[in-house]
């Protein structure tokens, strides 16, 4: 099994930058497609970007294209989420997930793994 962990979320203005990581101990994790999803309140969780297990490829929601960077460190076992340009809209608290697939999914009900969570707010 893999255990996702997120770290790095904050109070930020609007316009700023963050880092989010999402760190899983095992080799078993550099095996894995990650993926970041969002929740904000009274809101369904939403796609926020997702990785491939060698980093090769990755995805974007509209939403955060050109703003957000995902990439990730197989040796360090970390997913890293770059989030620039923070807008109020961005407010969420936002989940990293893998699986145990090489490739990733824009749909929540694919990943079986996922962490705690860790808030982000982005205050005008």
């Amino acid at each position: 099994q893999v255990h996702p962990v997120e770290s790095g979320g904050g109070l930020v203005q609007v316009g700023g930058s963050l880092r989010l990581s999402c760190a899983a101990s095992g080799p078993a994790f550099s095996n894995c497609a990650v993926g970041w999803f969002r929740q904000a309140p009274g809101m369904e969780r939403e796609f926020v970007a997702a990785i491939t297990w060698d980093g090769d490829e990755t995805s974007y929601a509209n939403s955060v294209r050109g703003r957000f960077t995902i990439s990730r460190n197989n040796a360090d076992y970390t997913v890293y989420l770059r989030l620039n340009s923070l807008k109020p809209e961005d407010t969420a608290v936002y989940y990293c997930a893998a699986r145990t697939n090489l490739y990733y999914s824009r749909r929540s009900a694919d990943w079986p793994y996922w962490g705690q969570g860790t808030q982000v707010t982005v205050s005008s």
